[in-house]
């Protein structure tokens, strides 16, 4: 009986307690463990997804191949013209011939002894454009002289200029139209002691007060024989994206052609953002097998989260089969510089690029567009074509986003939730029934308690009886 009894103490009651505890505690330790596994996988995919997205942003750069083809344009005599070229001027040939400059009116007065020479009197100009429009130069007595005149002219600041040259015998005034073209000539009405600095050419061009040093013109040519006529010496609507700055008479030869350089460019951007798109889903998909070499360096397999899974998988396969699989007016990837080694790593290279372009531009272009929209499809498709929205603790994001990888992480987040949920379930029942038990065993403790007196009170009864009876 005593042996019972004392069987009941309370450290073996707490070790039957803990035995037990650890018992109920097993299944909520595995769901735990498959809580943290589901959430290193939506890490796993967060980070594939903000790969994906880089590559997404980087094919802007090739969506639309003609503006990003780079134009040059040469001159074959530069002392002649020069020219520059836009993305969308169109190549080839152009030949200039017959050039004459647009020129400025200039005229210039009598001489005078001094440019500070006062007048007689103030007075007025009056400039008259061929197309009409007038100018009125106000000249006060006080600045009747030619520097003073010519102040007042540039202080204007309208279609004419004016300045003083100083020759053989004296100071001239001479007044220059601001800009070249055949509608820029023009004459002058002097009134009051001005009056000698009008300028109205007869028919012959001669005046008695100004020496017509250059007639007012514009530039005239012929390009590819068709006859062109600009106001200035730069054009830049004779040819469509082309412009052409003239710079002495003559002819040349304008040779518009492409470069492909911010193609190159573009592409490599693709290229590096395709290669670490790639190796990110390598990274999270990679098995290690474990090392056994020696004790000292021995390590244990390495598995990645997303090991085995197909979404995972086919999204590098198709990220790479845009790529390799990419051919269009007998150019292919490989023939363009974008090559994929046997692991898997993206490459490009922008010599062999500018050959190919070089060999066929129209092929070249026509190849690009196709990884650009195979690409496109491939991560639209991943991380769809809405708002992205803000990523969450866990690695979700929020918004309007429907791609796949969208997919696979509310997949997991929702088992997440269902194992928490399960795991609290599971320790409210646990706890419940520990409550039970533990009540149990303190009613058994108190029995035990209760059977120890009452056995000790018998035993001192008991060894009364004998006594009396000797």
């Amino acid at each position: 009986m005593s042996g019972t009894v004392s069987s009941l103490g309370s450290s073996q009651i707490n070790s039957q307690l803990a035995a037990v505890q650890a018992r109920l505690q097993k299944p909520i330790t595995q769901l735990q463990a498959q809580v943290n596994a589901e959430k290193t996988s939506i890490s796993a995919w967060s980070t594939i997804q903000g790969t994906v997205s880089s590559l997404s942003s980087s094919l802007a750069g090739i969506k639309d191949v003609s503006s990003i083809i780079n134009r040059s344009a040469t001159s074959s005599a530069t002392t002649i013209a020069t020219a520059t070229a836009t993305n969308t001027s169109q190549t080839g040939q152009y030949n200039l011939t017959n050039i004459t400059l647009a020129k400025q009116q200039e005229i210039y007065s009598a001489a005078q002894t001094s440019a500070s020479t006062p007048l007689s009197s103030g007075g007025s100009l009056t400039i008259t454009l061929k197309s009409g429009k007038t100018e009125q130069v106000p000249v006060s007595a006080g600045s009747a002289s030619l520097n003073g005149i010519a102040q007042a002219v540039n202080k204007l600041g309208g279609a004419v200029k004016a300045s003083i040259i100083g020759g053989t015998g004296g100071s001239r005034l001479v007044l220059q139209s601001s800009t070249t073209g055949g509608s820029q000539s023009f004459t002058v009405a002097g009134t009051g002691g001005l009056t000698k600095f009008s300028y109205a050419p007869t028919s012959s061009g001669t005046s008695s007060n100004f020496t017509l040093a250059q007639a007012a013109s514009s530039a005239t040519l012929k390009i590819n024989g068709v006859p062109v006529s600009n106001a200035t010496n730069t054009l830049t609507t004779a040819v469509s994206g082309v412009t052409i700055n003239l710079a002495a008479s003559g002819s040349t030869k304008v040779t518009v052609g492409s470069s492909p350089g911010g193609v190159a460019g573009a592409l490599d951007s693709v290229a590096t953002s395709l290669n670490t798109a790639i190796a990110a889903i390598a990274k999270q998909t990679a098995y290690v097998p474990a090392s056994s070499a020696n004790a000292a360096t021995a390590s244990s397999a390495k598995v990645g989260p997303l090991l085995g899974n197909f979404a995972a998988s086919d999204l590098s396969n198709q990220l790479l089969t845009a790529v390799t699989g990419a051919a269009a007016s007998g150019v292919t990837s490989n023939s363009v510089g974008l090559t994929v080694s046997s692991t898997g790593a993206v490459a490009f290279n922008s010599g062999t690029f500018a050959t190919a372009y070089a060999a066929n531009p129209t092929g070249v272009a026509a190849l690009v567009t196709q990884i650009y929209k195979t690409l496109n499809t491939v991560t639209t498709s991943a991380i769809g074509s809405g708002t992205s929205g803000t990523s969450t603790s866990t690695g979700t994001t929020a918004g309007t986003n429907k791609g796949s990888i969208n997919a696979q992480t509310i997949s997991l987040q929702n088992q997440v939730t269902s194992l928490t949920s399960e795991a609290s379930q599971i320790a409210l029942t646990n706890n419940n029934e520990l409550q039970i038990l533990i009540q149990q065993y303190a009613a058994a403790e108190a029995a035990a308690t209760t059977a120890s007196t009452t056995q000790a009170y018998l035993s001192i009864f008991s060894s009364s009886g004998s006594t009396s009876k000797g």
